[in-house]
């Protein structure tokens, strides 16, 4: 049986995922004050509280998956560090859709010629704190580094906050009479719960290092 320990149980993707793990017989969730019982953390909490549980993970060598997002410069070169002394996923979207929504993107971008402007519309949620999205950031970067022929003359993100919306992702291209839009719309957070479950199954047996929710799959 998986022992996962879920920073941030109490928020929505807390919710969630702790749903999933009571109704699966190989998953247990660890109580809050029972760290060290667990084989594997999963964080959705704040920054500030990834920090200090990052530290913990690192006293007791446990594998982390960190969903946090927002999280600024030093503690992002605090993750880096740590990742050579326990394995550590970072991964702001554990969608397996956004992954498919990525590598239309980079066979569009591997097999294009002609200079596109690019455009990223994210839309979540009210409560959503921070903005861009991590995913938003994510894609901008990702067709950044793949962008090998330099036809991307431009990448802008656009952030809107409505009710009731999951994760919608919107990538477009926009030559000089036309545009191709690549779109990725997550219905429920049962997307991304399952996603960091897998996540952890997978970090449960591996060794110190920095991760990708992709590498799950190769």
């Amino acid at each position: 049986m998986l022992k996962i320990f879920l920073n941030g149980v109490t928020g929505k993707m807390g919710s969630c995922i702790s749903s999933l793990i009571d109704n699966d017989d190989g998953l247990e969730l660890v109580n809050q004050d029972r760290l060290k019982n667990a084989d594997v953390v999963i964080d959705y909490s704040h920054p500030d509280s990834t920090a200090s549980i990052l530290q913990e993970c690192i006293r007791l060598h446990k594998p982390m998956i960190i969903g946090t997002t927002g999280i600024k410069k030093d503690l992002a070169i605090q993750i880096i560090e740590s990742s050579k002394t326990i394995p550590i996923m970072q991964a702001a979207n554990t969608s397996k859709g956004i992954m498919n929504l990525k590598e239309s993107i980079l066979q569009f971008i591997s097999n294009n010629a002609n200079h596109v402007e690019c455009h990223i519309k994210e839309i979540h949620h009210k409560e959503k704190i921070d903005s861009p999205s991590g995913t938003a950031i994510e894609l901008k970067e990702f067709i950044r580094n793949n962008d090998k022929n330099n036809i991307v003359k431009s990448i802008n993100i656009t952030s809107i906050r409505e009710d009731d919306v999951f994760g919608i992702h919107e990538v477009t291209f926009n030559f000089e009479n036309n545009s191709v839009e690549f779109k990725h719309e997550a219905l429920s957070r049962e997307a991304f719960a399952m996603g960091a479950i897998n996540a952890a199954k997978f970090m449960s047996i591996s060794k110190p290092d920095i991760y990708k929710f992709s590498d799950i799959f190769n």
